[in-house]
């Protein structure tokens, strides 16, 4: 009975597990030697298993894949910084055009809704701005947070240098759209203004 617990273990059908020898002996001295590595004659590093070219492959694939998005990254960052610097300079040169250009007249009396932006806006005008800017010869552009009446002239300038700040524009050739309310039955009341 002089077999070990190993031993017996062994019998039984256990394996040795993979990181250790499978001979490895208490006498002699087994315990703070450095391993070799067999084929070159040097320590092996740190004790582990050696890396697959799988692994290294891998790696870089990783590392190359970081590198490229933060490289995207860096670039739609710089082309949100240049579209921020264009839509400044467009609104520069907007407030330069409209000095002085714009129709709003203090007496006006008449809220003309709007729909700009998802939401329903209004600029006061006079009875006889209404019909003009009902009729395409006027038109409204959002400027610094009021809505300025301007006519189809700068309007027309306005919506080349900045688009977006064209509030209202109305074209008088476009056609009718098939419009379900357009019986007269639903005719508006001519006391009603929207």
């Amino acid at each position: 009975m002089s077999d070990t617990l190993r031993n017996q273990l062994l019998g039984l059908g256990f394996k040795p597990s993979p990181g250790k020898p499978a001979d490895r002996k208490r006498k002699g001295g087994g315990g703070n030697k450095p391993r070799q590595n067999a084929a070159a004659g040097k320590p092996a590093r740190g004790g582990g298993k050696a890396r697959s070219r799988e692994d290294i492959d891998l790696g870089k694939a990783y590392a190359i894949r970081a590198q490229r998005e933060k490289e995207e990254r860096i670039a739609a960052e710089q082309a949100r910084q240049e579209e921020a610097r264009k839509r400044r300079e467009a609104r520069a040169r907007l407030a330069e055009m409209l000095e002085g250009k714009a129709l709003n007249r203090d007496d006006a009396d008449i809220a003309r809704h709007f729909e700009y932006g998802g939401k329903i806006k209004r600029v006061y005008v006079s009875a006889d701005q209404l019909k003009a800017l009902n009729a395409g010869e006027l038109g409204v552009i959002q400027h610094n947070g009021r809505y300025l009446l301007v006519g189809a002239d700068v309007l027309a300038q306005a919506e080349r240098l900045f688009a977006p700040a064209v509030a209202l524009k109305v074209d008088p050739d476009a056609p009718v759209a098939d419009d379900p309310y357009a019986d007269p039955k639903y005719q508006v009341p001519d006391d009603l203004v929207w």
